[in-house]
């Protein structure tokens, strides 16, 4: 089974709140066996408009990562980030 990525862009505009956020994603990501491959970091901009903080999460599989964003445990998270920064996030399946 291949596995599944989070790609997440995001621009942070409160960032003492967003320390909420992580703190309260950190029970779903366990729960659904999530690896933080990139988290923040420096970057560079090859082509079009970069975010402050790009992150890329590993899944076992593309479900397990869909589920993880939609179960009760991230939906609390979700509302803390969607407060507090902008962000795109898409989730991918691995080859």
């Amino acid at each position: 089974m291949a596995k599944g990525y989070w790609i997440a862009r995001v621009d942070v505009r409160d960032a003492e709140r967003y320390k909420d956020y992580v703190a309260a994603a950190k029970p779903a990501f366990e729960k659904y066996g999530a690896t933080f491959l990139a988290r923040g970091g420096e970057l560079t901009v090859l082509e079009g408009v970069a975010r402050g903080r790009n992150v890329v999460i590993e899944f076992p599989s593309a479900q397990a990562a869909v589920d993880c964003y939609n179960s009760p445990e991230y939906q609390i998270a979700a509302k803390i980030r969607q407060e507090v920064a902008d962000a795109e996030m898409i989730v991918v399946a691995g080859v």
